[in-house]
């Protein structure tokens, strides 16, 4: 993490599915006998491989996998718990919306023998690349959002209980395989701030004992490009600054920079990573028009404390507009990171 340079131009964690990938992603949803193990891996490997070329052909500093052994941002893991039941979805007909989204109902209690796959996720990464990479890992209380609790668990929160120590033990999982730049996923948060500290009081707990960088992203949702949520972070402010994680990842690109001034109450040596690129909309936004918002951010908190990366993944973008919108942002930081260096 030392070797990245100020300003660092990131991403949040999910890429655009090539087209081939994602054909075969609805293949084995339709028909998983005709596949077998080694298929899926090769598959797999390939889309990483890809999506690793673009991030680093687009010039980021610090990149990701992907997340190409995922579905839909979470959905992936939950094939590695035990204790579920799928159900069958409410909604089939009609506009895409999160009611449409898998769930499940917990038979017994959560567990994960095997983990959450993350740390195979990372293997799999450094056998393409040594270049420095960040591993993000779904909060439990975004987990718990797609499981009923049934007879088991009596509601969301005790739910997200369940899973906390399985989170907690990936991240140090993790760790240990080498990570260095962990990013905790918890929009679910963002979209239900009414409860701050019991918010903080599970990011600490599910945070203990991981000594890596810690990031925690917070957007509202981009299930099928769409949000989740009242699109505001004032109700979480200053709470957020006492959460036990090194960095806040928010957006702000897809909010016309709405709320920038609250960057100002982050304490030190606490960060920031800002999204400054729009992955809702497939305008690309050009080179000088990132270099104006960061320069917006910068007014409200040091350039030592900031990344710069897209309001959220890029799993529901084409994958032409990302590697187009990657690339633009990270001329966009260079322009300001000069500018920055001369002064």
């Amino acid at each position: 993490m030392d070797t990245l340079p100020l300003l660092p131009a990131t991403v949040i964690g999910s890429w655009a599915l090539p087209g081939w990938y994602a054909h075969f992603c609805e293949a084995v949803a339709k028909t998983p006998e005709a596949l077998g193990p080694d298929d899926r891996a090769e598959a797999v490997r390939d889309a990483t491989r890809l999506a690793v070329d673009d991030q680093l052909r687009a010039g980021a500093d610090l990149i990701a996998d992907g997340e190409m052994a995922r579905v839909d941002f979470n959905l992936g893991f939950y094939d590695f718990l035990t204790g579920l039941e799928a159900l069958p979805p409410a909604r089939k007909w009609g506009p895409p919306a999160h009611d449409q989204r898998s769930r499940f109902r917990c038979v017994g209690p959560l567990a994960a023998p095997r983990g959450l796959g993350c740390v195979e996720e990372y293997r799999r990464l450094r056998e393409l690349t040594d270049a420095p990479a960040k591993v993000p890992v779904p909060g439990p209380f975004t987990l718990a959002g797609c499981i009923d609790g049934g007879d088991v668990y009596r509601d969301r929160d005790a739910v997200a209980e369940a899973l906390l120590p399985v989170v907690n033990r990936e991240l140090r999982d993790l760790e240990a395989a080498g990570v260095q730049f962990l990013q905790l996923d918890e929009p679910s948060f963002a979209c239900r701030p009414d409860q701050p500290e019991r918010f903080l009081d599970i990011i600490d707990r599910t945070t203990e004992g991981v000594n890596a960088f810690v990031s925690l992203h917070m957007c509202f949702g981009n299930y099928r490009g769409r949000a989740v949520g009242r699109r505001s972070y004032r109700p979480l402010f200053p709470h957020l600054g006492r959460a036990a994680v090194d960095q806040l990842a928010l957006e702000f690109a897809s909010r016309e920079m709405a709320e920038v001034e609250l960057l100002a109450d982050i304490p030190e040596p606490m960060g920031v990573a800002v999204g400054l690129v729009d992955v809702k909309n497939t305008w690309v936004e050009p080179p000088e028009l990132v270099a104006e918002r960061l320069r917006v951010v910068l007014k409200q908190i040091g350039p030592e404390c900031v990344h710069v990366s897209p309001d959220c993944g890029f799993s529901q973008t084409a994958r032409y507009v990302a590697t187009r919108k990657l690339a633009a942002m990270v001329e966009g930081v260079r322009i300001v990171r000069q500018e920055v260096k001369g002064t």
